[in-house]
């Protein structure tokens, strides 16, 4: 039965492959999708009733795969954001010289940033020195897309704290 199994997925494995492409809409997720139902094939082999459509529960097998992986994204609350995990906030390829007005508006910033709370100020801080937005999930243990909105909320009310500061001035 084993070789039969390795035979019919050979059969359909085009078909099978342009499945996942059309469901993931790239490669490296298409090719992730297509391993992981070939696995589950052979993994369930016993599972497989003979002389039946093997290609429809093959279809079938990758269409559930599908289904339970973006359920999984939807509850980490990452599916909806495409910005790549490791975007720099801080990500130029100019050089500003330090002079003395930067310096100023370096330390306004740091004043500016210390008055955030924590769930907002650490995320921030490790984005503004150059983590990438994975990282630092990782390293305060938190999904990646909590950390990308603190750091969104972050950089938004530091935004409004320093035009508040722009008009008291004027």
């Amino acid at each position: 039965m084993e070789t039969n199994i390795h035979q019919l997925l050979e059969s359909v494995s085009p078909s099978l492959r342009a499945f996942s492409m059309k469901l993931t809409g790239n490669e490296v997720d298409a090719n992730d999708l297509y391993q992981d139902t070939a696995y589950r094939i052979m993994s369930n082999a016993e599972k497989y009733q003979a002389n039946t459509n093997f290609k429809a529960w093959a279809v079938t097998i990758m269409r559930n795969i599908f289904i339970n992986n973006y359920r999984k994204k939807v509850r980490r609350g990452t599916i909806l954001d495409q910005t790549p995990n490791n975007y720099y906030i801080n990500s130029g390829d100019r050089t500003i010289e330090n002079d003395g007005e930067t310096q100023m508006a370096y330390k306004e910033l740091l004043r500016m940033v210390n008055t955030l709370p924590d769930e907002f100020k650490q995320p921030f801080w490790m984005a503004y020195k150059g983590y990438k937005y994975d990282e630092i999930a990782e390293q305060l243990d938190a999904p990646l897309g909590t950390i990308k909105s603190r750091i969104f909320f972050a950089r938004r009310k530091l935004q409004k704290m320093y035009e508040e500061k722009g008009k008291v001035r004027a």
